[in-house]
Parts: C-alpha cells; sequence; structure tokens
C-alpha cells in the first residue's frame, strides 16, 4: 500500500478526517495513478474495469522488404521471463533492448502490439505482441 494511502487511513484513524473525506481522497489518489499509467504507456493502457489480459505473447520477425516472415514464436506469458533470461545469454545484444518496457506491458495487463522495430542494418521489422 502506498504511502499516501496510510496516510490517509492514519487520519481517518486519528479523527482529522472522515471516511467520506477519505474515500474522496483515495479515489482521488487512484484517478492520479490511472492518469500517470496512461501516460506512460499511451494506447497500450487496458480499458477501466477490463479483467482482460494477455496470455500469450508473440514475437515476429519479417523481412522490412519483403514483408516474408522469417520467425513467428508464440509463447505463455509464464514463460517470458525465462525466455528473456535465455535469450539475453545466446544473444546478448538484446540485453536492455526495451525488455524492461515489454515486462511493464505484460505486468500492467495490456493487450495488443507493444513494440514494433525496424532494423535497417539487418533489413528486419521486429513485431511484439501481448495476446
Amino acid at each position: 500500500m502506498s504511502e499516501e494511502r496510510l496516510m490517509i487511513l492514519k487520519m481517518v484513524e486519528e479523527g482529522k478526517i472522515t471516511p467520506d473525506e477519505a474515500i474522496g481522497l483515495l479515489n482521488t489518489l487512484d484517478k492520479a495513478a490511472k492518469a500517470e499509467k496512461a501516460q506512460q504507456f499511451g494506447d497500450h493502457v487496458p480499458p477501466e474495469g477490463s479483467s482482460r489480459t494477455g496470455k500469450y505473447l508473440r514475437i515476429r520477425v519479417t523481412d522490412a522488404e519483403t514483408d516474408k516472415v522469417r520467425t513467428n514464436i508464440r509463447m505463455p506469458l509464464s514463460m517470458v521471463s525465462a525466455g528473456i533470461k535465455m535469450g539475453m545469454r545466446f544473444t546478448p545484444e538484446i540485453e536492455g533492448m526495451q525488455l524492461g518496457e515489454l515486462q511493464d506491458f505484460i505486468n500492467t495487463g495490456v493487450t495488443g502490439q507493444v513494440i514494433d522495430i525496424i532494423d535497417e542494418k539487418d533489413g528486419e521489422h521486429v513485431e511484439i505482441y501481448i495476446e
């Protein structure tokens, strides 16, 4: 529980504010947290009240010029952390490549395309989806 929430509850306990006032303050904190999340994740924030979360991670690599599929991987989200660790072991150049951002998307329950990268050097288009 955040420090702000604990302070509000303590003020109720001490009689400094009423329970109704505390509810208003807690609702304001929730709205601020949602606004911050929306700013951080943009269009990827799940609709309010949505309990829908992704179950799979899809990584699709295509040729940037011909759009021919080179790789199409689908794995359960429960295996993603282990997969990222193994991938970094065998392909060190991906270390730090938006992986923290990907983990944040997974943890917040967003769905849809979360990463879209075009690697001009290798001529690859990499798309990552949470389905």
